[in-house]
């Protein structure tokens, strides 16, 4: 449910002082024993709280000394310059850290950037807790799809990286201080604030109600069977990306890499493509990606490879 339908609620959250926090993390993936399985391990929580004016009014950055794994992938240490060392000299497990945040967030509205810091928040409160829920979480946004909104993004094939969005509004930042937990949250802070309005924000805040667990824990999935229902016949067409007239399909639909595909040509221009589709599940609705492949551009990529070593 969608906060801005003020209708279903008995208040309205711009009714009174509301806090936003926005958290980051960083998390390792480490083999759990008891578990028999891989678990993204929070090993460290960076957020700032920011005021109705947008304004950070405090900030909270806690190591976690992991309790899964004691080892870190390679790649996590590249990326964050994190050691083993640092996190054990925290004596902070995520119990204790998550105790703190708790009082932290408060009654505020938590933001991430995409929903993966959030999944992995359930993930470990559901290793360490027993519990599916944060039931001290109140209200949630995406913050990923709140600025992609804002700045018209369509691209369906790829979300909008953090760092794209500073970039793409002038945001000044070192690449070097990425991904660290709290340089991410502060750099999500002024993205946020940047694009900020207050209507176009109301859509986007969820209550952390059963259905807002059921849609954050959906998996998006691409459709690869034709007779599938949720496949839209009527989309399966192509106009020419030259003209724009309607071109002549030559060929039946087959899938390959979770797209259908099939030759067309646009006999206004004489030519020949192969136009892709996928059809992609979300929650609450199925996203139609098209494509179009030039026919010679893909037989000159097949010589080349053909021609390697």
């Amino acid at each position: 449910m969608f906060i801005g339908a003020k209708r279903k609620y008995p208040f309205s959250p711009y009714a009174f002082d509301m806090n936003y926090i926005i958290l980051d993390l960083e998390f390792n993936a480490a083999f759990s024993k008891h578990r028999h399985r891989f678990v993204n391990e929070i090993i460290e929580f960076g957020a700032v709280k920011c005021d109705e004016q947008l304004n950070i009014i405090d900030t909270f950055s806690e190591l976690v000394n992991p309790q899964i794994s004691k080892k870190l992938n390679t790649h996590v240490s590249a990326l964050t310059h994190i050691t083993i060392d640092e996190l054990k000299q925290s004596n902070s497990t995520f119990s204790h850290v998550m105790s703190k945040f708790r009082k932290f967030l408060g009654d505020g509205i938590l933001m991430t950037w995409s929903n993966s810091d959030i999944l992995v928040l359930l993930e470990n409160y559901r290793y360490f807790y027993g519990n599916d829920k944060l039931m001290f979480l109140k209200y949630y946004v995406n913050l990923q799809k709140y600025c992609e909104r804002a700045l018209g993004y369509s691209d369906r094939a790829r979300q909008m990286g953090l760092s794209a969005c500073a970039e793409a509004l002038g945001l000044k930042f070192e690449d070097n201080t990425l991904h660290r937990a709290y340089n991410d949250a502060e750099l999500t802070a002024e993205c946020f604030k940047a694009l900020y309005d207050e209507e176009l924000l109301k859509d986007f805040i969820f209550e952390c109600n059963d259905d807002f667990y059921r849609r954050v824990s959906f998996k998006n999935y691409n459709i690869c069977d034709l007779r599938d229902p949720l496949v839209d016949r009527r989309e399966m067409f192509f106009n020419c990306d030259r003209c724009g007239k309607r071109a002549l399909r030559r060929s039946k639909w087959r899938l390959k890499n979770k797209s259908f595909r099939a030759e067309f040509r646009c006999l206004r221009c004489r030519r020949d493509f192969e136009g892709r589709i996928t059809f992609k599940k979300y929650y609450d609705s199925v996203a139609i990606i098209k494509k179009i492949v030039d026919l010679s551009d893909k037989e000159k990529r097949y010589e080349t490879n053909k021609a390697l070593p």
